[in-house]
């Protein structure tokens, strides 16, 4: 059954594109590697005392910074927060004082919407793992880390709670069917049978693609809801028709991913999608490309029924994690193409995925048009009018990166999806707040009380991010490869900027040391391509 179901993932991967060429090594014969188990030099602690110490404080719940401050943390607990300095008995019996003089603290990052490669172009999940870590990435929901019966997911999970690997905190959610040995999930009752067994084999939550029928999807948010199970879903275009946003948040859903199902619960002419007669779904440059025609079927932002629709998603409490970035590319090409980092950070196979193609997943641009990227953008303003506005009224939008498609890659992504949040019009506080305690709460929601991160509070985990520029000023200082700036003095080129440690559970990583492993991970791919 277990090869059966391998064969059955190739061939899907197959026939992604109607034009499908084969692939170079069958997907069935490749295999994730095992992660690497953590060093003994990779990270220092933690500690019975850790102080950090003169930082200017971001604590997370959209309070203006403070400082300075020393944060006391011991084990990987937060201790306490004295504000003007500890008392010099405390720093001189610390095991360790991390100087932040000058620098910026805040809660670890939470990125919300994560998946960890495939065998074709990102094999070690150490690659991403590190990644995040040094974009100041401590917590990250797999939706999910993996496919299939082999799903790492679980096995990763614990081994980031025992900290013997180097890795955020991970929670697990699983897709309908997935992972299970009993087949399909068609019907209510196998919907209700699924989420008790994944529930008690330790996953978090759910993420749904769309492709239940209306009365089983019900029944899995139904029992999901009853025993404490997430839910989030990409609202695919192949089950929209029949549960469009509004519907599957009438029924219970916890959170929207992505784009998929809002403009169809706005159109204003018809009751589903209009689509050209010679449109195909499984062509994927048609599939993006008509996306962003869709926002033309909609009305306008202010008009009465996109003020009923969002008042609706506030009212049932959903929560909203756009991924902006990961559709980036499709506004401009060209500059996703020749992102700073991919040279040093991106893998040369991601690289390869990520060129235009008919079989990979998201590299859908094979003959992107001016036309088609301008189409891009004037979906996204439409897009930004309806998460800004759902965010003025109080709904709850969270940060997530989506990585490792459409060149977005693991870490700079998710710094990439806090810019596009400010560009949505969510103030520098607001983003850091949907990065930090935003994402804390959507993941914590379904397990009921405060989540024990996402701010910095005593009594929290001891998650923490440090850079020494202002990220409010300046989000750009929190991408791995820093900002350059003139300086006005010297008249030079200058490198700011860059996370210098990053906190998980009170273990102390440098940033810089995680970046570096990156890059000698990426040289060595390319010397085995030569």
């Amino acid at each position: 059954m277990k090869s059966l179901r391998r064969a059955l993932a190739s061939f899907v991967v197959l026939i992604a594109s109607p034009l499908a060429a084969p692939l170079a090594v069958p997907l069935a014969a490749q295999e994730m590697e095992q992660v690497l188990p953590r060093a003994a030099d990779e990270g220092g602690g933690p500690y019975a005392t850790l102080i950090i110490r003169g930082a200017t404080m971001i604590d997370g719940t959209g309070a203006p910074p403070e400082g300075p401050v020393d944060i006391v943390i011991e084990g990987n607990r937060i201790a306490g927060i004295a504000r003007g300095g500890a008392p010099q008995s405390v720093i001189d019996t610390a095991d360790r004082v991390v100087d932040a003089n000058g620098m910026y603290v805040l809660p670890g990052f939470v990125d919300v919407h994560g998946h960890n490669g495939d065998p074709g172009k990102a094999p070690q999940p150490s690659y991403g793992f590190k990644l995040w870590l040094a974009h100041g990435v401590t917590t990250v929901r797999g939706v999910g880390f993996g496919w299939g019966p082999d799903d790492p997911s679980l096995d990763q999970k614990r081994k980031s709670e025992a900290n013997t690997i180097v890795a955020p905190r991970l929670y697990a959610y699983a897709v309908p069917g997935d992972v299970w040995p009993q087949g399909v999930v068609d019907s209510p009752e196998k919907g209700r049978e699924w989420a008790r067994w994944i529930k008690a084999r330790g996953y978090d939550g759910i993420k749904f693609f769309n492709n239940e029928d209306p009365a089983t999807l019900a029944a899995i948010l139904d029992e999901s809801n009853a025993i404490g199970l997430g839910s989030v879903a990409h609202l695919g275009q192949r089950g929209v028709a029949q549960v469009d946003a509004e519907k599957a948040i009438e029924l219970g859903l916890g959170g929207v991913t992505h784009f998929y199902g809002h403009f169809e619960s706005l159109l204003d002419s018809s009751a589903s999608p209009q689509y050209p007669a010679d449109y195909n779904y499984l062509d994927e440059q048609a599939r993006f490309a008509w996306v962003a025609r869709l926002a033309d079927q909609v009305g306008e932002p202010g008009s009465e029924r996109w003020e009923e629709y969002i008042d609706f998603m506030v009212e049932e409490g959903v929560t909203l994690s756009p991924t902006f970035n990961i559709y980036s590319a499709s506004r401009d090409v060209m500059r996703a193409r020749n992102l700073e980092w991919h040279e040093k950070y991106t893998l040369p196979q991601l690289m390869d995925f990520y060129a235009p193609s008919l079989t990979n997943h998201g590299s859908y641009y094979h003959d992107w048009s001016s036309e088609d990227e301008i189409a891009w953008r004037n979906f996204y303003r439409k897009w930004f009018d309806l998460t800004r506005a759902f965010k003025d009224r109080g709904g709850r939008v969270t940060a997530g990166s989506d990585p490792g498609y459409i060149y977005q890659t693991w870490g700079f992504a998710y710094i990439g999806e806090l810019e596009m949040l400010r560009e949505a019009g969510l103030t520098p506080l607001e983003v850091i707040q949907a990065a930090t305690m935003n994402g804390a709460e959507e993941i914590w929601q379904s397990k009921g009380g405060n989540p024990p991160f996402g701010t910095i509070k005593p009594g929290k985990l001891a998650d923490l991010v440090i850079v020494p520029e202002n990220p409010l000023a300046n989000l750009k200082v929190l991408y791995g490869t820093g900002h350059a700036r003139l300086n006005r003095e010297t008249n030079q080129l200058e490198t700011v900027g860059g996370v210098r440690w990053t906190v998980k559970d009170g273990i102390v990583y440098d940033a810089h040391e995680l970046l570096a492993d990156v890059a000698a991970m990426v040289e060595g791919e390319k010397a085995k391509q030569q």
